[in-house]
């Protein structure tokens, strides 16, 4: 396998700019793995497709507003687009700066009158470690100036709007830089029409980092490796999956955190997992996924669960079919 094969051509107007005007009003592409077919359903439906004996894992990872922007103390506007924290009080972070090349260990950003970073350390891949100064708690400052990481081919500014639709219904533990995107069709009626159809319903949590997302760069992936990204579950969420005859994945963040939980026979850890075609799943017996940009790791993911030639037929079909694509866009069903 190579890189290359795990590529398709889409049209840049199909890449959403903004969320629908309702959440659930996406349109979702249904793939039927034995038949080897799919059907334009919308995500409306998505409760006709489980029932008792299912579990639906969610992820409750809460979108931090980690782009922050201040004034450089030698001149000049600065970014900040924090990672994650590393330290308990969260006064250190490790976070990616821009403009790079004059972001120097010691410089000191001021994002407003009451709230500051100072970089005290370089990391190995451009990343900047940061210690941040302020009277109160560091969580609140940033919920207070910070703006929602919308991803890069979302071609505008985040808006008010953005602070509550780049975030789940169910977003409960603050902790990642970018939205586990399937879950953002969800409300909380079709997860009560979820539950009403019998399936069980478990969160668990995985803080999504930017490296997921990055492409990868080299033909022969197999030796690509990602960063690492933090999950966790409860014991009551473990014993609902544990017990399930199917357990139904929202979006790839799930699928990791319970592959790894499976891989690593723990509940909570760091994880790397690279899944790609060739992988056998342990624990995931269906999939809700938003679509993919081309070689990427979440293409490869999907790939490995839906079958390639499958997968790649179907990304072919909606991209046909005008679907909407990446982050605010339409989604896919893979049972």
């Amino acid at each position: 396998m190579r890189l290359s094969d795990f590529d398709y051509e889409l049209p840049e107007d199909l890449i959403a700019q903004a969320p629908p005007e309702e959440r659930d009003a996406a349109r979702m592409l249904v793939v039927y793995r034995s038949e080897r077919r799919c059907e334009d359903r919308v995500f409306r439906d998505f409760p006709l497709f489980v029932g008792a004996g299912d579990c639906v894992v969610i992820n409750d990872s809460r979108v931090l507003p980690s782009r922050l922007y201040g004034a450089r103390n030698a001149g000049g506007a600065a970014e900040l687009l924090l990672l994650e924290p590393l330290s308990e009080d969260a006064r250190e972070w490790r976070a990616l700066v821009r403009p790079g090349r004059r972001l120097r260990v010691g410089d000191l950003i001021r994002i407003d009158e009451r709230f500051s970073a100072e970089i005290i350390g370089h990391g190995e891949r451009g990343e900047r470690t940061i210690r941040f100064s302020t009277s109160g708690d560091v969580y609140a400052a940033i919920e207070r100036v910070g703006h929602m990481p919308l991803p890069p081919y979302i071609k505008r500014a985040d808006d008010v709007n953005d602070r509550e639709r780049y975030q789940t219904v169910f977003a409960n533990e603050t902790g990642s830089s970018a939205a586990p995107t399937a879950g953002l069709h969800f409300t909380g009626e079709i997860l009560d029409r979820t539950a009403r159809a019998g399936a069980e319903i478990a969160r668990i949590t995985l803080h999504v980092g930017l490296g997921t997302f990055q492409p990868i760069e080299r033909e022969d992936f197999e030796n690509h490796s990602l960063h690492h990204e933090r999950f966790s579950m409860t014991d009551e969420a473990a014993r609902k999956i544990a017990s399930a005859k199917r357990v139904v994945a929202v979006g790839t963040t799930s699928v990791r955190t319970l592959e790894s939980a499976a891989q690593a026979g723990t509940l909570a850890g760091s994880t790397n997992l690279f899944i790609y075609p060739g992988y056998e799943f342990r624990r995931v017996g269906a999939m809700l996924t938003n679509f993919h940009l081309p070689r990427t790791s979440l293409l490869l993911l999907v790939c490995a669960f839906a079958g390639t030639e499958l997968a790649l037929a179907a990304y072919k079909h909606a991209v046909a079919q005008r679907y909407r694509f990446f982050s605010y866009g339409d989604c896919m069903l893979i049972v």
